[in-house]
Order: structure tokens, then C-alpha cells, then sequence
């Protein structure tokens, strides 16, 4: 973790500051907190840069089972940095691009994280920041949070997060989040399927907290990454899925999680993971 800056070990916590973010890490799990309150965590080319690199090293730590993502302020993510998107207009299409692909980039990060991800939301998640939010396994919410792809009302588009959302959403709940451009409510996002729970917000971060516990001690790591290989890459013919899903089967039997599994409950053992 030294790439990603200075950090300071207190009690067992480890911080590692970066210029828009902090990551706390305690035991297995990392904390990934957006630090950029005065632009409402708006993703700046450089909160992106950083973001990228704080995933990436992550997903590669093999002490890391979980990731968080939340902010050291309410906002959650304000979407694109608006004085960024005016500078745009004079990049020409190949600039526009890499700078498109870069996002893309960080979103596959946080969506195929081979870690159990979560997102702590308690304020405004919109466009490009409502995708971060739910691109990950578990969202959970306070009453007071909202959600939108707000895009349409700038004359942009929300092509990335779009991807996403065709395998979250029923066409009809997509249609309305993407071309309303409207601002929804926690309530509004839970009942669409959008985030997993709303949770109060002066219990958020020890609900996130237990959750994270119980996963942490119940699931297997190994079965979390081959679990969410297949869901993100199962093909559509049922053929073909039936037989990746046969190959996948034939490798989780040969983990060392798996061996372990079987003999924990053969010696009626029980097991922390």
C-alpha cells in the first residue's frame, strides 16, 4: 500500500491519505473515503487518477476481503466536475475519448472487484456519482439520500453507467431513471432495485459495520471471487452457461477454500472465514 501515500498506523487501523481521498484499513476490511467537500466529490480527472489507483491496489491486496466507499462528508458524489466538462469542449474526439475511457476504467474496477464491495450513501449520489454508488455489491442509504442521472438535463448522456443498468433494471425503470433526469428519493432507489437498504442515519456506519462483520466471518473469499466472475460473465445461451457453469463448478471443487469447507462440515467444525 506505500504507492498510494503517507499513512499512519493507530491501534490497528492503518490511514493511507492521498490528496483527494483516505483509505483506512482494519484487519480486512478498507474504507475508501471521498475528500473532496468543496465540489460535493465531484470526479475531477484527479479524484478519478486516484480512485483508480486505490482500487486497483486494493483488489490486488489479498488481506482485503471488503471494500467501502463512502464520504467524509454527507454529499456523496455530485457526478462529473462541471468546470472540467466546460474545458471539454475544446478537447478534440481522441482526447474526449481517452478521457471517457478513463472512468470506464475505474467503474470495471469497482464493478469486477473480486472483493465484496459496499457504498455508504448519506446525501446527493448523482450521475456519474449515482453510478459508483451502485455499481458495487451492497448500496446502503440514509432516508435523506437521493439518487439521479441528471445528465439529460445538460444535454449530456449517461452512456457509461447505461451498461450497468441494463443488467439492474427492468427496461422500464431504466427508461424513467435515464430520461426523466430526475432526482429520486432512497426510498424511490430501494423500491426500484437500485440499492440493497436504507438505513437511518444515525445508525448507517455501524449497520455497514455488522454487515461487513458478518460477511467478513461467513463467506468464503475464494467463493466470493469465483461467484462474481460467473454473474458478471454468464452467457446468455443456455447452453453456454450451462457449460461455463460446469467448468466453474469443476474449479471451485479444487480451492483451498472449498477443501476446507468440506472438511469443516464433514467434522461438523465450524468455520471463520
Amino acid at each position: 500500500m506505500d504507492e498510494l501515500g503517507s499513512f499512519l498506523i493507530f491501534n490497528t487501523c492503518i490511514f493511507v491519505n492521498m490528496s483527494l481521498i483516505s483509505i483506512q484499513l482494519e484487519g480486512r476490511i478498507a474504507t475508501v473515503i471521498l475528500n473532496r467537500p468543496e465540489k460535493r466529490n465531484a470526479l475531477s480527472p484527479e479524484l478519478v487518477s486516484e480512485l483508480t489507483q486505490a482500487y486497483t491496489e486494493l483488489n490486488h491486496n489479498e488481506e482485503v476481503k471488503i471494500i467501502v466507499l463512502k464520504s467524509a462528508d454527507k454529499p456523496f458524489c455530485a457526478g462529473a466536475d462541471l468546470s472540467y466538462l466546460k474545458s471539454m469542449a475544446e478537447f478534440t474526439n481522441e482526447e474526449n475519448l481517452a478521457d471517457s475511457r478513463r472512468l470506464k476504467d475505474l467503474f470495471e474496477l469497482v464493478y469486477n472487484s473480486p472483493k465484496i464491495t459496499l457504498s455508504q450513501v448519506e446525501g446527493p449520489a448523482l450521475a456519474g456519482g449515482c453510478g459508483l454508488a451502485t455499481l458495487v455489491d451492497f448500496c446502503f442509504a440514509t432516508p435523506e439520500a437521493t439518487f439521479g442521472y441528471t445528465e439529460a438535463k445538460i444535454g449530456f448522456v449517461a452512456a457509461l453507467v447505461m451498461v450497468y443498468l441494463r443488467d439492474k433494471l427492468p427496461f422500464n425503470k431504466m427508461t424513467e431513471w435515464l430520461l426523466t433526469a430526475q432526482v429520486f428519493s432512497a426510498k424511490k432507489a430501494w423500491d426500484d432495485g437500485m440499492i440493497y437498504e436504507v438505513v437511518e442515519s444515525n445508525s448507517i456506519g455501524t449497520r455497514v459495520q455488522e454487515f461487513a462483520q458478518v460477511l467478513l466471518k461467513g463467506v468464503s473469499s475464494d467463493s466470493i471471487k469465483l461467484t462474481k466472475n460467473m454473474m458478471r460473465n454468464l452467457p446468455y445461451n443456455r447452453e453456454d452457461a450451462l457449460e461455463f457453469a460446469a467448468q466453474q463448478n469443476a474449479i471451485a471443487r479444487k480451492s483451498d477454500d472449498c477443501q476446507k469447507g468440506i472438511s469443516a462440515f464433514l467434522n461438523k467444525e465450524k468455520l471463520i472465514w
